[in-house]
């Protein structure tokens, strides 16, 4: 079997498979040359999660740092520590970037074209096969983020950064820094840079959603001083998981009622009434996007001492000093940063061919939210959008190893997902942001009933996914001359 990406989702994967399938082989491919995925990868100033770790690590390695909203470099030692404890870090081939994805019906065996790079330098293409294939790679574009275009540009004499390739040696440090962008992480940036900058303003088209939180969970602290880290682990993933689920139900079932609660704790945080309507009342209802997170109030507080600001504006055009806005007014800046938003890649930019054809993958269907009509023996990782990433991530996992064991006890070397009746397609994304509409028409889609829903709902998942009827929507292609044996 071959795991594709060694982040979060990919050394979940691997414990599950060798907990849940042990007598089955497995290889992860990871593109770059280190464990962590997105958490690698983005090392912008300020980079934490933006859910809590109770929910967002493992179920099975209890978390046990002091903050619950964590730094990106502690989310990151978590993540390699986990792969060295339970030795998945052995199977991990780094530097190994799979570009393409041929599945074999006469075969039935996946063969996976990789590019690895030398020691010398170059790039060497080389082909393995699998009878499995689980992408862990997550939806996002590693290589290029999204930047509009923004007229001007050229002129600009300073310097233009997108945190995702966020170069080591840039100083910022008594500098004048514009921000462009709202989303989760302009909201991280703005306090991070504002300690070290001579002023920083946070330049949006329009307002989104921040809610200050705690870093550190009061309860959570005190379960932890009292009970054995496991039991204490698993009360405060549960309590954290069952609030999130209730704010989320709130806020869809009573968005009016949720407006209001959030624009009062906003006033609560910014002490300002009037900077609330203009800068932080969104046009949309809360979790229609993702909701952003500022903890212990850091956002707010940079704004209160008086070394950030923010302006709710369109650019009219880049010039050499700064930012000229629509109203005439120029922003001026030696660093302007672009949060502007990444880029979705469906499959970590993999395009399965069946037989030699390549699938359409937006005419697929995603059955319970890990296996795709027309594609056989192949799994994908997407995780919530309203909650830790990990929750959903790892019932995909637990379900692709029941999924390989009921293979085994029936004798099946390749099954695919067929819908037992019409579906009415749904979005497999759900939320209204920019990243999400530019490119979901790229992915597979949802339907409007179980198991094809794309629910985005924990607990009902959690009581549901693990008792799949796999025999009424997973059909067998093709079935084992010889019994089934540890070849992944």
């Amino acid at each position: 079997m071959v795991v594709v990406g060694a982040g979060l989702s990919g050394i979940g994967a691997g414990y599950r498979l060798q907990t849940e399938c042990p007598g089955r082989s497995y290889v992860i491919l990871e593109a770059r040359d280190a464990i962590g995925g997105t958490w690698d990868l983005f090392r912008y100033p300020g980079v934490r999660s933006d859910s809590d770790m109770y929910t967002l690590g493992y179920s099975f390695r209890p978390w046990r740092e002091s903050k619950s909203i964590a730094a990106g470099d502690t989310v990151l030692e978590y993540i390699r520590r986990t792969a060295e404890r339970y030795r998945i870090e052995d199977k991990i081939r780094f530097r190994t970037k799979v570009v393409g994805a041929d599945w074999s019906s006469e075969q039935g065996r996946w063969t996976v074209t990789v590019e690895q790079a030398s020691e010398q330098g170059g790039v060497e293409r080389r082909t393995m096969t699998c009878n499995f294939l689980y992408s862990c790679a997550g939806y996002y574009d590693y290589d290029s983020g999204y930047t509009p275009d923004f007229p001007g540009v050229e002129d600009y004499r300073g310097t233009v950064v997108h945190p995702q390739f966020w170069p080591r040696d840039l100083d910022y440090t008594g500098k004048r820094v514009v921000i462009i962008g709202s989303g989760a992480t302009a909201i991280t940036l703005l306090p991070s840079l504002a300690r070290q900058a001579e002023h920083v303003t946070m330049l949006q088209r329009s307002p989104s959603w921040i809610v200050a939180l705690p870093s550190r969970d009061k309860l959570g602290d005190r379960l932890r001083a009292a009970l054995p880290p496991k039991v204490a682990h698993r009360i405060i993933r549960a309590k954290n998981v069952t609030m999130t689920v209730l704010v989320n139900q709130f806020c869809a079932r009573r968005p009016a009622a949720a407006r209001k609660m959030f624009i009062k704790l906003t006033q609560r945080a910014v002490r300002d009434e009037a900077m609330v309507r203009e800068h932080f009342t969104p046009s949309y209802n809360p979790w229609e996007q993702r909701v952003c997170v500022a903890p212990d109030a850091d956002f707010f507080r940079a704004l209160r001492g008086g070394k950030a600001d923010v302006v709710t504006e369109h650019i009219e055009t880049f010039v050499p000093e700064g930012i000229r806005l629509k109203s005439g007014k120029v922003l001026e800046a030696d660093v302007v940063v672009t949060a502007t938003g990444l880029r979705l890649l469906a499959f970590g930019g993999i395009a399965p061919r069946v037989d030699g054809v390549e699938v359409p993958l937006g005419e697929q269907f995603v059955w319970r939210g890990a296996m795709v009509t027309g594609i056989p023996n192949f799994a994908v990782c997407i995780g919530y959008t309203n909650a830790s990433w990990t929750l959903r991530g790892d019932l995909t996992s637990r379900l692709v190893c029941k999924v390989l064991n009921h293979m085994t006890e029936r004798g099946y070397s390749s099954v695919v997902p067929v819908p037992d009746g019409t579906l009415r397609e749904r979005p497999l994304l759900t939320l209204s942001s920019g990243y999400i509409q530019r490119s979901i028409q790229d992915f597979p889609r949802a339907g409007h009933r179980s198991p094809w829903r794309v629910r985005q709902n924990y607990i009902l998942d959690a009581a549901s996914t693990m008792r799949t009827d796999l025999d009424r929507t997973l059909r067998p292609t093709r079935r084992e001359k010889t019994k089934v044996g540890s070849d992944g």
